[in-house]
């Protein structure tokens, strides 16, 4: 791996751990919450592709866990919000993805909705069908709140950021 896309993900890896940890609405019925590091995820993965969304989203959300006091859902998020990025990343990086941002916001619409389903079912299986339900509303408004803000954050980073690997520009 090069330098600078190392670089990129130490960057992501930290920016998904402060969005996560910055805004945390709390979820009494599963003692989840609600947070915006899905943002950053779909941003990065979009613009920097499945390895790196995956790594991201997944190191950066467990971290978030670790740290805020969510140890026994981090490896549960490291999993989930891994295949998220690495989802979002790999769709999104396809041909011809990154010149329509309908495509790219169904892919990213796509991550949102695996997020969903991967907390439904580990919460369904450490809490029951009850508080597991009730979670539902919950994660998917994390969604929504995520495509909200992630897709217009990955518009202008992709028209401010030059690609990884372009050749450096020349200034006179």
């Amino acid at each position: 791996m090069k330098v600078s896309k190392l670089a990129r993900l130490a960057l992501l890896i930290a920016l998904v751990a402060a969005a996560t940890l910055a805004l945390r609405i709390p979820m009494p019925a599963t003692e989840g919450y609600i947070n915006l590091g899905d943002a950053l995820i779909i941003a990065g993965a979009l613009l920097s592709g499945g390895r790196v969304g995956g790594l991201a989203g997944g190191l950066g959300s467990a971290l978030a866990d670790l740290y805020g006091g969510y140890t026994h859902w981090a490896p549960f998020t490291l999993v989930i919000k891994g295949c998220e990025g690495l989802l979002i990343g790999w769709l999104g990086t396809r041909p011809g993805a990154d010149r329509a941002w309908v495509l790219r916001a169904g892919i990213a619409a796509a991550g949102m909705v695996w997020m969903v389903l991967g907390y439904l079912v580990v919460e369904f299986y450490l809490y029951g069908p009850g508080p597991a339900l009730l979670s539902l509303w919950g994660n998917t408004l994390q969604g929504a709140a995520s495509l909200v803000c992630g897709l217009p954050l990955a518009a202008a980073l992709q028209r401010r950021l030059k690609p990884l690997g372009a050749p450096p520009s020349k200034t006179a």
